[in-house]
């Protein structure tokens, strides 16, 4: 097959600032996508948060920006916004008709440059309560809400930069000064480290003209910190559980497992695996726990592929009311057993490489998605062109491949298991290693 290729320009300003621009006219549409090499696991201990907070804070006005005016700008124009903050990086984007381009390319160079002379003791505190409400909201008060958190503090020992959840420690937010927060902001909000990746219908001379013009004059720092943390093995060397008594509806089981580094082969293998086990009611876990045994409500299985350590494969089934947990978890364990032990049949990987080709495809022909994963490759890997390689890479994947990760890595050794149990009144989750 012939696999669509993502043509761009990739570019340094003076001060460090990587440009990345893709033209595309099919619509009279752009999106603006501002990675910065700043995740949660930048933070030290003891200031936990502060990544996740200031995607809170960057809408809370600059310079030339009111409180909230960001976001009403952006949608006077007929256009859309967000931000969001992972482990390995916080990014912003805009998606705009394509002549607003100015208005969002000023908007974000306006933040990067002077957000310090907005940030205020109020909005500060203001934006901790915000914090504190989604965490209560999300993780504290949702069913199963704690399972991330639960599963990473597991997957990586203490002290290592994954090892805490994104959202942070609400106590170290307490605890953040004015000051704790500015200084993080000045050292990583800065132009030599973001990926600035403009895609749709521009003229690439004129876009980057208008980066040069808003964005040129913002200083480099010179000092961002190296980020070199100590090796994890690939595995963990022993099976983790917790028993999880929580207010849920039923019992839920999850399983993760540490995998490789996001660029590693291996981990389009484990992809496909994802899909035979757990991709849609063809699935093997499907037809075995949820449709022929009924014993499962439902089932999952992905990757999550981090950039600084070992990634993560997991996934859950949900025990129906009549069934015991222990036989989901016996079920689950002998399939993720077998994918590693017997090759899967070319109609399986046939079917597996489908739904992924299908995904893909749909993906890219969004400029939003495109500007984002540029961004996401010259910001995580050096190299924007792995836009126009994952496809290829997943379609050449083999059963011997898929069998050989799983075999390696999906076994009892590397492995944290969860089981959430309906609380009963005064008990506690156990712990075992």
């Amino acid at each position: 097959m012939t696999v669509p290729t993502v043509r761009y320009t990739d570019e340094r300003l003076p001060n460090g600032l990587r440009l990345v621009i893709s033209e595309d006219h099919l619509v009279p549409v752009v999106a603006v996508n501002i990675w910065y090499d700043v995740g949660s696991k930048h933070e030290q201990p003891g200031k936990t948060g502060f990544a996740h907070l200031f995607e809170h804070v960057m809408f809370q006005g600059s310079r030339h920006v009111a409180k909230a005016e960001h976001i009403a700008l952006v949608q006077a124009a007929g256009g859309s916004m967000n931000g969001t903050t992972w482990l390995d990086r916080t990014n912003y984007y805009e998606t705009m008709p394509s002549h607003q381009l100015e208005l969002a390319l000023w908007l974000e160079a306006d933040r990067m440059g002077t957000l310090l002379e907005a940030l205020s003791q109020e909005n500060l505190d203001n934006q901790r309560a915000v914090v504190k409400n989604e965490k209560r909201s999300s993780y504290d008060n949702q069913p199963y809400g704690t399972w991330q958190e639960k599963l990473l503090g597991h997957l990586y020992p203490e002290g290592h930069p994954y090892h805490h959840p994104t959202i942070g420690s609400m106590e170290d937010l307490d605890a953040a000064s004015l000051e704790d927060v500015a200084a993080f902001f000045r050292t990583y909000y800065a132009p030599n480290n973001a990926v600035l990746s403009i895609v749709g219908d521009v003229d690439p001379g004129d876009a980057r003209a208008s980066v040069e013009r808003y964005f040129g004059p913002l200083a480099a720092n010179p000092a961002i910190p190296a980020f070199h943390p100590d090796p994890l093995p690939l595995t963990l060397g022993g099976e983790r559980r917790e028993t999880v008594p929580d207010r849920v509806p039923l019992p839920r089981i999850y399983v993760g497992y540490r995998a490789p580094t996001l660029g590693d082969p291996r981990l389009y293998a484990l992809e496909i695996a994802a899909q035979v086990l757990a991709g849609g009611k063809g699935s093997r876990l499907h037809r075995r726990l949820v449709r022929d045994a009924q014993i499962a409500q439902d089932v999952a299985m992905f990757g999550l592929a981090f950039s600084s350590g070992p990634s993560v494969f997991m996934g859950w089934a949900t025990v129906r009311p009549e069934a015991t947990a222990q036989a989901v978890e016996a079920g689950l364990f002998d399939e993720l057993t077998r994918v590693g032990r017997d090759a899967i049949s070319e109609d399986e990987l046939g079917r597996a490489k489908a739904l992924i080709e299908t995904d893909e495809l749909a993906a890219l022909q969004r400029v939003s998605e495109r500007a984002d994963r540029l961004s996401m490759y010259a910001t995580l890997l050096d190299d924007p062109d792995e836009i126009n390689r994952q496809l290829e890479r997943y379609l050449a994947v083999t059963p011997e491949d898929v069998r050989a990760a799983c075999a390696e890595l999906l076994v009892a050794d590397n492995r944290v298991v969860l089981t959430y149990v309906p609380a009963i009144a005064g008990t506690d989750s156990t712990e075992a290693a």
